[in-house]
């Protein structure tokens, strides 16, 4: 038996993870997590190697167990480790071995999922991408549910249409035609399994390895490491009060073959992109024959007017590509979002998803339907933006209430976060692990920011907090933390 294997009967810990620096600017999971990734790398921990049990790496460290928990929940993520429940924990069987280091001078550097990738599975306070789940008609819904799975047929059990189920694609182009103002048919609407697959179908049909993509700093971090694990270079743009500044993008990467912008709320800053800057995106797009990503992530919420138009209602020469999601207005377990393509390019998506789309629930896609079908959907839409304009309002005033000495709410028109800006150049990133820690959650701005370092701020989901008293008493909690 090995040392890694023999780890539970040693009295000291792995060579491999060593002292935590607790004056690091890196959170101790995010240390732990780049101690097991470099020891997997450099076959110190070699494939089939159990992993210390969660528990007792806790222990061992001194550390709460939910700080191992999310190390370990990033390795299993990237696929480092695999969890074999009360088996243990062991590194990946079939990782390949450690290239040699003529190869490894060669190749890219590795990428790994950043801190603010990581989003529990459990419901924690202010935890991000959550809709108000208290919300939501569930009784609606199972009532769709049941009558969708009693009106099943053989045809219905075969595989999924790659492509979506067409009732859904219908529903989905007359939506979008009404809200969004955007005029498509359902043949231009895919359904896909989230973000990521909807970005990396538009990679595998529309880019190359070595290509360029304009993308917002700070701006959504999945959208860089995507981009990143196939080979395509992320060109950050900055952005200010009117959204990404496009002559920015124009003196960094003029010949770039897209960009990916969030023009309703940019995430994170919850800023809209200013009419002016999507002409002027619209305008370099059409003379470069380059692509515009939108990503309308939570269009719907806005609270200071009505929702914006969509960037693709302005698309007059088939450059933009529009990407929504059911995870932000329903819930995020239905994986379900969906991509609207121009017209002269739905041949291209059909060929590229046969070959890597794999085809989302049958009878998901059923209930949805029948969901906005029948107008539930419209109605969940009015209501929660109604409730998200009380409960933002609550959430900021409980906060302030209680950490107005140490931190600002920026106004915003929009959106299902608040950003908190920290005084006296507290750390972000600290305040971040302690929050984790603590059984809280909240994701630093600096992890969303790659060029310039930006002032500390907190971002904090509002949705699920339900009133002022509950937001003061979170408020509390954090105050504590902070001491």
């Amino acid at each position: 038996m090995n040392g890694v294997n023999n780890w539970a009967m040693a009295t000291s810990r792995p060579s491999y993870i060593g002292p935590l620096d607790t004056d690091a600017v890196s959170p101790y999971y995010r240390q732990i997590y780049d101690r097991f990734c470099d020891a997997i790398v450099g076959g110190v921990l070699k494939p089939g190697d159990r992993v210390p049990s969660a528990r007792a790496l806790a222990d061992e460290l001194g550390l709460a167990r939910g700080t191992i928990d999310a190390a370990y929940s990033l390795l299993v993520a990237e696929g480092y480790i695999q969890a074999r429940g009360q088996a243990g924990s062991i590194v990946t069987p079939d990782l390949k071995p450690r290239p040699s280091v003529e190869a490894a001078d060669k190749a890219p550097p590795p990428i790994r999922v950043v801190a603010n990738t990581f989003r529990p599975d459990s419901i924690r306070p202010f935890q991000m991408g959550l809709p108000a789940l208290d919300a939501f008609p569930r009784k609606v819904w199972a009532r769709l549910g049941a009558r969708c799975a009693r009106e099943m047929q053989p045809s219905d059990m075969v595989h999924p249409a790659v492509h979506g189920l067409p009732e859904l694609r219908s529903q989905i182009a007359a939506y979008l035609q009404v809200s969004r103002g955007i005029a498509c048919t359902p043949s231009q609407v895919f359904v896909t399994s989230g973000y990521r697959h909807t970005l990396s179908l538009i990679a595998q049909a529309l880019l190359k390895a070595g290509d360029k993509v304009w993308t917002e700093d700070p701006g959504y971090p999945p959208s860089r490491e995507l981009l990143g694990h196939m080979r395509i270079a992320s060109v950050p743009v900055p952005v200010d009060r009117d959204g990404m500044v496009v002559s920015e993008g124009l003196r960094e990467a003029p010949r770039a073959r897209a960009a990916i912008v969030t023009p309703a709320h940019q995430s994170p800053l919850c800023v809209s992109l200013s009419l002016a800057r999507r002409w002027a995106l619209l305008d370099w797009a059409t003379r470069n024959q380059a692509w515009i990503i939108e990503d309308d992530y939570d269009g719907e919420y806005r609270y200071v007017s009505r929702p914006l138009p969509a960037l693709k209602s302005l698309d007059r020469e088939g450059r933009v590509l529009y990407a929504g999601t059911f995870s932000k207005v329903l819930f995020p377990s239905i994986r379900l979002a969906y991509l609207v393509v121009p017209e002269a390019q739905v041949e291209r998506f059909e060929e590229v998803s046969q070959v890597f789309a794999g085809g989302s629930p049958s009878l998901t896609q059923a209930i949805v339907s029948a969901f906005i079908k029948e107008g539930h959907f419209a109605r969940h839409i009015q209501r929660t933006r109604k409730l998200y304009g009380e409960r933002r309002d609550a959430t900021a005033a409980g906060l302030e209430g209680v950490l107005g000495k140490y931190v600002s709410v920026d106004s915003q028109p929009g959106g299902m976060h608040l950003i908190l800006r920290l005084s006296a150049r507290r750390s972000d990133r600290r305040l971040v692990a302690r929050m984790l820690e603590a059984g809280l959650y909240a994701e630093a701005l600096s992890d969303w920011t790659v060029r310039r370092e930006g002032a500390s701020a907190l971002l904090l989901n509002f949705t699920n907090v339900d009133s002022q008293a509950r937001a003061e008493s979170l408020g509390k909690r954090i105050l504590n933390i902070m001491a």
